[in-house]
Order: C-alpha cells, then structure tokens, then sequence
C-alpha cells in the first residue's frame, strides 16, 4: 500500500501564538477573583498592553468576555454556549443528582474530568440557602494525582492498569485503598483546610469521571457522605447507559 503524501510542514506544524494567547486570556479571567484591568490581564499574559487589547477585541466580538463601566474584563456569555458542549451527556445526567447531593448534604458537589495530568471541575452545585460559597468552580483544575476527586478516578483502575493507560503519573496507595473501599476522601490537599469525598463514575466507551463532594466541617461520617456519592454515581451511570 502507498502511503499518504503529507504536505510539506504539515507534521510539524507550529502552534498560533495568538491562539494560544487568547485561550491563556480566557483562563487567567476564569481563574480570577475578580473583574481585571486591561492592565492587569496584560501583566498576567506576559504580553505588551496592545498585544493583548487587540486579543481582547477579537474575544469580546465573539461574547467570550465582556466589559463593565469600568472597563474591566471578565468572562461573557459565549463561554456559557460553548460549556455547553463539553461532555453534555455527563453533565445533563449529573445535574439533577449533584442538586440533590448538595442540599440533602449541605456540601458543594460536582464532577470531576479527566484532562492529561489535570483533574478538571465540569459542573459544580452548591447548597440553597447556606451562604456557601463555590469552592470548586467549573473548569478549576489540579494535578490527577492530589486530592479525593484525582484519587476515585485512579481507583477505576488497577496499578498495571493506570501504568498502561496514564504512563509517568504515580498511581498513589491511596487508590488502591479507595478500590476497596469504594470510595476516596482526602483533607488539605488542594485547598488549604478543605476536605473532599469522591467516588469513581464510568463512562460508556470514555475515560472515568469523580463525583465529589466539598466541605470546611461535616457531622456525617465519610462513610455516610460516599453511600450519597455511591447511589448518585449509579444513577448518573444508568442514565448514560
């Protein structure tokens, strides 16, 4: 069989500064606290203050960040639209059971991805009428290897497997635990004072996912808290099929 000519440069084919530039906008004002200056965001960028109104420009004509009266920047709405599309099965089958998980446990909850050597936040709900603030917000990521979230996805997986599928990642002891358990829980390791509980969730033909839980100080025991995260996986895994 001829092989496929390939053009010229094709195989290595340099990567779009400005692309890259603008998506390192957008993560740097997803991470931020609060609204940023022009100023501000160039500094974050390492770029030249015109370099980046010119990035800036071209992402608010696409409503992927918006200005207040300030002038400052911030996340818009083009960004909600295309969350949308991330793992839509995952997150229209999650929602209704990380609702009620949040409430009955008075607890953030969400979903946990995994992203090469990142644990990624998909979608997170927090309890009504606590004053709780989102701990884990959506698209917030650590390294797969720290904390509960990180941990559960590793339990999918034998050692020998997690070797074979993620090679160069340390497959911790505490996922072999949490294999047996059926569940794992950490204290301190991604947030300063913050304790997580997390159960692994298979995905048809997909990598695992974690749904996990969130708190400062919990009354329930974590065995209690992962029965919750173990019934709502099973559901969320009947719902994808």
């Amino acid at each position: 069989m001829t092989p496929t000519a390939v053009p010229a440069g094709a195989a290595q084919a340099s990567p779009s500064q400005t692309l890259s530039r603008g998506i390192r906008a957008l993560e740097i004002l997803a991470a931020a606290e609060t609204p940023l200056t022009i100023a501000e965001l160039a500094d974050a960028m390492g770029v030249h203050r015109s370099v980046a109104y010119r990035i800036l420009r071209t992402l608010e004509d696409h409503s992927l960040l918006v200005r207040d009266d300030a002038g400052r920047v911030q996340p818009g709405p083009g960004l909600a639209v295309l969350a949308r599309g991330v793992a839509r099965n995952l997150q229209t089958a999650a929602l209704p059971e990380l609702t009620q998980l949040a409430n009955a446990l008075t607890m953030s909850a969400f979903v946990a991805v995994w992203d090469r050597d990142d644990c990624v936040t998909l979608v997170t709900v927090d309890p009504r009428h606590t004053g709780a603030a989102i701990v884990q917000h959506p698209g917030s990521r650590h390294p797969i290897s720290a904390g509960a979230p990180g941990i559960a996805i590793q339990s999918a997986y034998s050692e020998a497997e997690w070797h074979a599928a993620a090679p160069g990642i340390p497959y911790r002891p505490e996922a072999g635990t949490a294999r047996q358990l059926g569940y794992a829980a950490s204290h301190d390791e991604v947030i300063a004072g913050v304790s997580s509980v997390a159960v692994p969730v298979m995905i048809p033909a997909g990598r695992p996912a974690a749904l996990a839980v969130v708190y400062i100080r919990a009354a329930q025991n974590p065995d209690e808290i992962a029965a919750a995260l173990v019934a709502g996986a099973a559901r969320i895994e009947a719902q994808l099929g």
